[in-house]
């Protein structure tokens, strides 16, 4: 999958995307809102997107390629990608769109991200394969298909990242992220 690159209107209206994601949930993103937000108009926005929903999916798509950037080549060693794994979900739970979604509105979330393999997900899976075949080559990560193996990984910790909010009770943030690792360790393990 090729990385998205949006023209300088585009950045505005994604801007003023996030804003409104982060003030009032998925739901409080309307086209009206976003023209007046952007300060662009709504025919504009309209020869990018088809609706809100549209640009709420590339407004998170954006925030997905910018969780993934931080990690400029991929890990050499099953070690290295579960540390980059972990690092990429506790980026994933603190970011400023990303966090509160899945603390306030954990059904928009699921919407987005869970209901289909959108481009985000595909991203994250392109990722991890590159990641993946680069440690099968050290020989610490077990034989497979990397994109199969990339799409369970994403499973596992997608799972979990969604799924933290309803065990806080159960297990804390120590232990959540031990197990998580130990998950993520065991599927790639020899």
């Amino acid at each position: 999958m090729q990385r998205p690159r949006w023209d300088p209107p585009q950045e505005r209206i994604l801007d003023a995307a996030d804003v409104l994601i982060q003030r009032r949930g998925v739901h409080g993103v309307s086209i009206a809102e976003l023209a007046r937000r952007s300060g662009l108009s709504r025919p504009t926005i309209y020869r990018s997107w088809n609706d809100a929903d549209d640009v709420v999916r590339s407004a998170l798509l954006r925030r997905v390629v910018g969780v993934i950037d931080q990690f400029p080549s991929p890990a050499r060693s099953r070690s290295a990608l579960v540390d980059d794994v972990m690092t990429f979900t506790a980026l994933f739970r603190d970011d400023a769109v990303f966090g509160p979604l899945l603390a306030d509105e954990p059904e928009a979330f699921t919407r987005y991200t869970l209901q289909r393999v959108g481009s985000s997900q595909r991203m994250i899976l392109q990722w991890l394969a590159s990641a993946i075949g680069a440690a099968q080559e050290d020989g610490s990560v077990r034989r497979g298909a990397p994109q199969e193996i990339a799409v369970m990984l994403l499973l596992i910790a997608q799972s979990a990242v969604l799924s933290q909010g309803t065990v806080a009770d159960l297990i804390d943030d120590d232990a959540w992220e031990r197990e998580l690792r130990a998950a993520l360790d065991g599927h790639l393990r020899v």
